[in-house]
Formats: structure tokens, sequence, C-alpha cells
């Protein structure tokens, strides 16, 4: 038993991104604008790159300094489209996505190395994190925390987008794009929005996909990104099935969009 003492370190990691990443998920969702996470997560791991291709030490407190001045300039071109072209948002930000995984690519296309950092971005590595890395990520949950229970909405909504860049910039570090993704929508979209469960219960079930997936990985030597997607995905949709209520019409009322910069 002693060991798989290793895989608490990476479940306490796993913990922190389910408390941090679901409730701004629910965020997300609320605001009808699900494509900008995935955007501003693949602009976060594209300045991580740049910033391997051009500085030896790009780090700030444990996150990236690259990747979080590339998330914060994502933060600001996902504010000017939903200022300008609110009709084609969706459209925009996904374009935006696609600029900075075409950039990605670029920036690594002559570097040796450069498919496995490409993928690492992508799938991460959750399974190897440090106990060091533990540290940023609980200053950020706790921030997220306190945003989600204190202050006024109009506080809360001019403080989202910075917020999020942030922990979507620590988080893609450590997990991967996908599994960011997975962890901010899936659990939020199928168990508050679908089922009307409280936050607690939607990052309760984010959390134990985490670890199955983790435990998937280290126990039959697959990559831990894509189990814990899998994983995740799979936990969200079971509860579904086996919590039915509250009903859907209260559910739907937890989600609906609004118009927030």
């Amino acid at each position: 038993m002693a060991s798989w003492f290793w895989l608490l370190t990476p479940l306490a990691a796993s913990l922190l991104m389910a408390l941090c990443l679901v409730p701004l998920g629910h965020r997300v969702l609320e605001r009808g604008v699900v494509f900008a996470d995935l955007a501003i997560a693949q602009w976060a791991a594209l300045g991580s790159l740049t910033g391997l291709s051009l500085m030896p030490n790009h780090t700030i407190a444990g996150i990236p300094a690259s990747g979080l001045l590339f998330a914060l300039l994502a933060v600001a071109m996902v504010h000017l489209i939903l200022k300008l072209v609110p009709d084609y948002r969706e459209a925009m930000i996904g374009t935006l996505y696609v600029l900075g995984a075409s950039l990605a690519t670029l920036v690594v296309s002559q570097d040796p190395h450069g498919a496995q950092q490409l993928a690492k971005t992508l799938n991460g590595d959750l399974l190897w994190v440090t106990s060091f890395s533990l540290i940023p990520m609980a200053v950020i949950t706790l921030a997220v925390l306190l945003w989600r229970n204190t202050g006024s909405e109009h506080f809360r909504a001019r403080l989202f987008l910075p917020l999020f860049a942030v922990a979507v910039t620590m988080t893609v570090e450590t997990a991967g794009v996908y599994v960011v993704f997975a962890t901010l929508i899936a659990a939020p979209l199928m168990l508050c929005c679908l089922r009307g469960y409280g936050l607690v219960m939607a990052s309760a079930v984010c959390f134990t996909g985490h670890g199955i997936g983790l435990w998937l990985s280290a126990s039959y030597d697959i990559p831990a990104g894509p189990a814990i997607v899998v994983s995740v995905l799979g936990s969200c949709l079971l509860a579904m099935l086996v919590f039915r209520e509250p009903a859907l019409g209260t559910a739907f009322r937890g989600c609906q969009k609004t118009d927030s910069p």
C-alpha cells in the first residue's frame, strides 16, 4: 500500500484543480462563451512554448511568465470580441483558438523535441506533478473560492477574466489543455446546468474522475491526460444517470447566458 503514497501529490493537485476550475467553468457556462476558456488555455500553452524557446527561466512564483502574458493577451482579445462583435463571438473566439494552436506548432517546428513539447501542452503530465507546484495552485484556488463567495456581482464580473487567465495558465502548465477543458466544462455542464446540483457536488465528481484517471495511468502505463479526460467525462455521465433530481427546469436556470464582459 505504501507504494501508492506517491499518488497523493497528483491527487492533491487534482483536488485543487477541481475546486479552482469547476467554479470558473460554471461562470463560463453562465456567460455562454464556452470557446473562450479553450482559446485562453491554448494561448497560455503557446506562451509557455514561446518562453521555453526564448527564455531559460520564465517562471514567477511557479507560474510561467510567458504563459501568463499570452493568456492575458488572449483575455484582452476575447474582451474586445465580446464588445465589438457579440453576434459572432463564438466564431471569432474559435478562430482565436485555431490561431493560437497554429502559432504553437510553428514555434516548435524547428525544435527536435518540439513534437513532445507540443504534446505535453495538450495532454500534460499530472501524474508527475511536484509538491512545490501545489503551493501556487493552492493560492489561486483560495483566490477563486474567495472570488466566488465575496463581493458584488459587478466586482466578480470585472475580476473574472484576469483570474481565469492566471488559473488556466497554471493548470495548463501542470495538466495540459485537454484536462483543463474537461475539468472546466464537463462537471459544471452535466451536474450544475443539466441536473441543478451545486458546485461542491460537481467538484467532488470531477475529482473522482481525476482520481480514477490517475489510477488507470499509474496501473496500466497509459498517458495520464487522456485517461483523466475520459474518466472525468465517464464519472460525470454516470453521476447524471444516478442523480436524476432536481428537475431540468430548475437546473437550466443555473446556467443562463449573461452579457457581462
